[in-house]
């Protein structure tokens, strides 16, 4: 199979996931979770449209155009830091969070300091089951701003799926020194128990 063969074909089975996830979504009437910082204990940025919604009659072939000029933007122009995220936001739609996460690192390395960039590589991570990594960029945004509720749900979530029980302890308690009445709070508290009880 040529080049352009399997580009053309990797690009197909993108879309197919793609409008299988928005008839997914749009037949169970279920808003899916948006890609956004204000999402809870997700982090995203904040420009990111919602995943999934209100586009339940999408013509399969613009959604097609769309992603395959994103994805060949991003991959043309990889000093373009608006087409990697753009790349990102696509294959975290569909659940590839291994190739969100290439182009994540492409977009964190031509601005290391975009917050939201450095965040959203914390929720991949985390959601992708990599659990060391999410912790490593959670804390990397703490560093920048260390009272962001949904980053620190996210660090105590990703060491307690990683069995650190020290780690989540601290994680734990730091989320309720910046919001005591934090809904994950009580969730996390149990986890920690089990955890510790598991020992």
């Amino acid at each position: 199979m040529s080049r352009d063969n399997l580009l053309f074909a990797i690009i197909g089975i993108l879309l197919g996931f793609i409008v299988g996830f928005m008839f997914a979504s749009s037949m169970s009437q279920k808003q899916a979770m948006p890609l956004s910082a204000a999402a809870a204990s997700q982090g995203l940025p904040a420009d990111h449209p919602p995943v999934g919604g209100g586009q339940g009659g999408a013509d399969p072939q613009a959604v097609r155009a769309e992603v395959s000029a994103s994805l060949e933007k991003a991959r043309n122009e990889p000093n373009n830091f608006d087409a990697q995220i753009q790349a990102a936001k696509l294959y975290y739609q569909i659940q590839r969070y291994d190739q969100a996460i290439e182009f994540l690192l492409k977009a964190n390395t031509l601005k290391p300091t975009d917050y939201q960039t450095v965040v959203a590589l914390g929720v991949t991570n985390l959601d992708g089951g990599h659990y060391e990594q999410a912790e490593k960029w959670y804390r990397a945004a703490m560093k920048i701003k260390g009272d962001d509720v949904m980053v620190l749900a996210g660090l105590a979530d990703a060491t307690l799926k990683k069995g650190d029980a020290k780690a989540a302890e601290a994680a734990i308690a730091q989320l309720e020194k910046v919001d005591p009445n934090a809904e994950d709070l009580p969730g996390f508290r149990d986890r920690l128990t089990s955890l510790k009880a598991g020992k």
